[in-house]
């Protein structure tokens, strides 16, 4: 049987670097083949060649048998591809209809057929079971929801080939489920997807085979049912992946602590009254569902807004004025959980983007003039140190790899040497080797005294990183308990905000203390 999708020797580069090196895979109809790879292994850009936003230095891609032109996106779409980027290409002051339909229909028409593309989108929304409301502004909309919005996009221009970048990336877990349970759908409609992920257990669970890219090359091609995930890790990465344990810990003195902050917002993005103590040498973990009040957390933390009551104590001292400057000549480091809306500034050169947070210290300016040298030195170390792969110190970041932006934000933050490290999301879309590289330097910034406090939507990271753990529900926390005594059954009563097993078992700690 003709595949529905073949690439073959595909080769893309970009000025000395080659991004893609004589590529060659297939798709078969009602098939999920994840691409699995490193942080820029070249799998996004393969992918973009397929959809025609690259044009190939050699190869060809045929859909169904037929050659598609190069670097024609309309082409693509019409021979039946589809694409989900990782980040999302909607406008948030559209509805969910005029997002979809934009696009679809020829300039010189006079009027749009709105009701017979309601029609359609309501039919495709009940049939792969993509509940979205048609007239919703995309801006209220939740991240799941978007990217339902973004699925259906593809789907209404009759997609019968699907790319989904990284679809999981900013997705909980009940979305992410339910995401495969669509997925799953599709391809018993016939529907054939290329699914890119760095997520091994979904890459398990969802994909019928795996091609592996490492460095722009083809290593290797599996069955997912004839392999495991050691074995693609390994693959990925060429070498053996472990993560670090965790020593155990000796905490120090507060350097941090809450006492009854109280932030209004809307909906979960508000803080109750919570109060909390993090210690020198001590990692405290934070779960809980997107959404209820974590990010705030981090934000207010960091410098990036004031409580509306209660205090916020740094090493002893009442902070007095919240701001980022404050923050970061308090010695609190940040990894902020959007690395491309809050963490980097996309058409500015990798330098300024790696002293942009301490742009005004005595190490990168003097009298009001930039250090330039000191700068792009201290941009190179980090580049290497770090692994930042396909980075040049003069390079716009945009052109990086989400992985390697994550690593420059880790570079960046760490070699400040804080005393305080917030980390939203620090592994949110990295490879298994780049996680365990993250979880290397984390433990490092506690074992020299740190005092870490990690917000994650991963349960496995949270326990393996933390001393103690506390879930945050509706902008309340739960109370603390030892990593130890965590587990994934536990952890998710907490987040579904029963604490009767977390206040037993501090109840036995104090009693024991």
């Amino acid at each position: 049987m003709t595949p529905v999708l073949e690439l073959s020797g595909i080769t893309k580069r970009f000025g000395h670097v080659t991004a893609n090196e004589d590529v060659s895979l297939h798709l078969d109809k009602g098939e999920i083949v994840s691409l699995l790879g490193e942080n820029g292994a070249g799998k996004t850009t393969l992918m973009s060649i397929l959809f025609g936003h690259y044009t190939a230095d050699e190869g060809t891609v045929r859909v169904e048998g037929q050659e598609l032109p190069p670097g024609r996106s309309r082409a693509a779409i019409r021979a039946g591809v589809g694409m989900v980027h990782q980040h999302f290409a909607l406008a948030p002051n559209l509805t969910v209809l005029e997002n979809v339909m934009t696009g679809t229909e020829p300039l010189w028409k006079l009027r749009s057929d709105r009701a017979a593309g309601r029609r359609k989108l309501v039919d495709l929304s009940a049939r792969f079971g993509l509940k979205v409301e048609p007239d919703a502004r995309v801006s209220d909309l939740s991240v799941g929801e978007c990217q339902r919005v973004e699925i259906l996009k593809a789907l209404y221009n009759d997609a019968r080939i699907l790319i989904l970048d990284e679809p999981t990336a900013v997705l909980t877990a009940q979305e992410a489920e339910s995401l495969f349970a669509t997925l799953r759908q599709m391809t018993g409609e016939g529907l054939s997807l290329i699914f890119i992920s760095h997520k091994l257990h979904e890459v398990m669970s969802a994909s019928d085979r795996v091609v592996v890219l490492r460095r722009g090359k083809v290593v290797a091609e599996r069955r997912t049912s004839d392999t495991t995930r050691e074995e693609l890790a390994e693959l990925m990465v060429g070498r053996k992946v472990e993560r670090p344990a965790r020593p155990p810990a000796t905490p120090g003195a507060v350097l941090l602590e809450g006492v009854d902050l109280h932030v209004s917002g809307k909906g979960g993005a508000s803080l109750q009254g919570i109060s909390f103590k993090l210690r020198a040498g001590e990692t405290l973990g934070i779960i809980g569902v997107s959404g209820n009040g974590q990010t705030t957390l981090a934000g207010l933390v960091s410098g990036l807004m004031a409580p509306d009551s209660g205090a916020l104590l740094v090493k002893g001292q009442t902070v007095a004025t919240h701001d980022v400057p404050h923050a970061i000549a308090a010695g609190i480091g940040r990894i902020p959980e959007d690395r491309n809306a809050e963490g980097t500034i996309g058409d500015m050169a990798t330098w300024e983007n790696a002293v942009l947070e301490r742009i005004w210290s005595p190490d990168f300016s003097r009298r009001g003039v930039v250090r330039r040298a000191a700068a792009r030195s201290a941009t190179e170390d980090i580049i290497k140190g770090y692994d930042v792969r396909g980075a040049t110190v003069d390079g716009r970041i945009r052109l990086l790899s989400g992985g390697n932006m994550q690593k420059l934000i880790l570079g960046r933050v760490l070699e400040a040497g804080p005393d305080i490290l917030v980390a939203a999301q620090p592994s949110r879309g990295l490879d298994e080797g780049a996680i365990a590289g993250v979880h290397e330097r984390l433990l490092e910034a506690r074992g020299r005294g740190a005092g870490v406090l990690l917000i994650s939507e991963d349960l496995d990271e949270v326990i393996a990183l933390s001393d103690n753990i506390r879930a945050i529900v509706n902008g309340r926390l739960s109370p603390a308990i030892p990593a130890e005594r965590a587990n994934a059954q536990l952890l998710g009563l907490m987040m579904a905000g029963d604490w009767s097993a977390a206040e037993a078992i501090e109840a036995e700690n104090t009693h024991a203390i």
